[in-house]
């Protein structure tokens, strides 16, 4: 994604109104104050609103896949794999708080189609990688068969999503890596054979 400095400050500072205010304090008025700078500059980079939260959730989709094939292209076993793609989530949204509301669709979808077309993207993008580590772990026999591999994934995503929730409601006061590998952990000795 070829983006400007600028934009990426943009985004970043959208992120931080959006974890901070929600959907309805993502104004422009807000974004240029966050900014330092006039409304009419913001426009200059994005046409609306909807644009500056589509490409953010854009951002955070590449970001995403790029660690996610990084890792699943290793010759680690689906277990070490399953664990590395946790601790790589986990250890970038406490760098990256900002993103919170982007995983947990925090009233983003009620926003546009555009939007909703954009994080389910981002949902389909994270469903393939999980599915084939998943697929890779039952075909060897490290994980179970009982479940399908897309029943499986649900359940890792939304165990993954309800951790960052639980994260964001305790205004992010305990350690997510900690916490978060400690759960993911947990259901990994539920999946294995």
């Amino acid at each position: 994604m070829d983006l400007s400095e600028r934009q990426l400050e943009i985004i970043k500072a959208s992120g931080k109104i959006l974890m901070e205010s929600g959907i309805a304090g993502l104004t422009t008025k807000n974004l240029a104050r966050e900014m330092h700078f006039s409304e009419s500059a913001l426009y200059r980079h994005f046409k609306n609103k909807e644009a500056i939260i589509t490409l953010l959730i854009a951002y955070l989709s590449e970001n995403i896949t790029q660690r996610f094939d990084t890792i699943i292209n290793t010759k680690q076993s689906p277990e070490e794999k399953f664990k590395a793609l946790f601790k790589s989530q986990f250890s970038y949204f406490k760098q990256n708080p900002c993103f919170i509301n982007i995983v947990l669709s925090d009233g983003l979808i009620d926003n546009s189609d555009e939007v909703k077309n954009a994080i389910q993207q981002l949902l389909q993008t994270n469903f393939i990688r999980f599915n084939s580590l998943i697929k890779e772990g039952q075909k060897t026999g490290v994980f179970s068969i009982v479940i399908s591999s897309e029943e499986l994934v649900h359940i890792v995503m939304g165990t993954f999503r309800l951790q960052m929730l639980k994260w964001k409601l305790a205004a992010f006061e305990f350690d997510i890596e900690i916490q978060g590998q400690k759960t993911m952990n947990s259901l990994l000795a539920l999946i294995k054979v």
